[in-house]
């Protein structure tokens, strides 16, 4: 049988983490690429030498050769500049649009069955990029988005409520970043509405740092961006995929008329498994809530329409 396969474009923090959490769970093997000699080979080695000490038998290896990656079932792009302080998601997309679209074709070329998962930043531009460079069909080429952004509003909803992150559920959607889109009637603690445990204000304000989580990363950093919660969402939505276990999950996805919205991407729910995209979750939302959506998905938009031609 097949050893199934996860190659990480871009050995940085994200990719490096994501690598890590991923041999750990033991279930596949991993590659690590990156452009810059050593640095995909030390961190997987130092990796795989804790393999005796957690316990871990699959291997993980560090290449500097896209040929390394072939035949891979799911390709993770976390390639590209990270956002330094000051820099907007806007400043990324002129940079990282030209490094996801030259990945995406090697993905296509080595890996012609993968799944693509894109985690390079403005996420969902960048998904867009990936779905056209690569030539995968938008169930293959997915970003991640929501399952950070719901778990970092869960995270201040629970220590508010000092319950258990794991009793809340609260999905966001929309564009990954300023607009992205929160409906607290969907947002519950143990399938208790958060309306009936926060105030109005309160909500909100979880909601604007949920909106902000990255940007007070970077603030704190000062160097660097936001990689142990990206990682984990990462993971999450890998193990969903190969473990075909039919979780919903808010990910950037290629709309085509779902929510009245077209051709573009934005962080709607849907449902994960073998192939990746499954379904596609349509929600039933109030009018102001769909033109909610709607105004998020028209950032993004004007962000894909300023991109060049992949």
């Amino acid at each position: 049988m097949k050893t199934r396969k996860v190659s990480i474009i871009g050995a940085g923090n994200v990719g490096a983490s994501l690598g890590q959490r991923l041999i750990e769970k033991d279930f596949v093997d991993v590659v690590l690429v990156d452009i810059v000699e050593g640095l995909p080979q030390g961190k997987a080695l130092d990796i795989l030498q804790s393999g005796p000490i957690i316990g871990f038998s699959h291997r993980i290896s560090g290449t500097n050769k896209f040929a390394d990656t072939a035949e891979s079932d799911i390709v993770v792009i976390t390639s590209g500049i990270a956002r330094k302080p000051g820099m907007t998601r806007e400043d990324l997309l002129r940079i990282n649009s030209g490094i996801v679209s030259t990945v995406s074709k090697e993905v296509s070329f080595f890996s012609p069955n993968s799944t693509i998962i894109v985690v390079a930043n403005p996420v969902d531009a960048m998904t867009w990029v990936a779905h056209q460079a690569s030539g995968f069909s938008r169930n293959r080429t997915i970003g991640l988005s929501g399952v950070l952004d719901s778990a970092r509003l869960a995270s201040f909803i629970a220590l508010e409520l000092s319950v258990s992150p794991s009793s809340v559920s609260c999905p966001v959607l929309g564009e990954h970043g300023a607009n992205m889109v929160v409906f607290p009637r969907f947002a519950k603690i143990n399938g208790k509405p958060i309306t009936e445990l926060l105030s109005k204000e309160k909500v909100e304000e979880l909601t604007q740092r949920a909106i902000n989580g990255g940007a007070e990363i970077v603030g704190l950093l000062k160097t660097s961006s936001a990689f142990y919660a990206p990682s984990a969402a990462t993971a999450r939505m890998v193990e969903a995929i190969l473990a075909d276990t039919k979780e919903e999950l808010p990910c950037a996805t290629v709309l085509l008329g779902e929510y009245g919205i077209e051709n573009t991407v934005i962080g709607v729910p849907v449902r994960l498994g073998k192939g990746g995209i499954q379904e596609i979750i349509n929600l039933e939302l109030t009018p102001t809530e769909l033109k909610t959506l709607q105004q998020s998905a028209e950032s993004v938009r004007r962000q894909i329409l300023s991109i060049p031609t992949v």
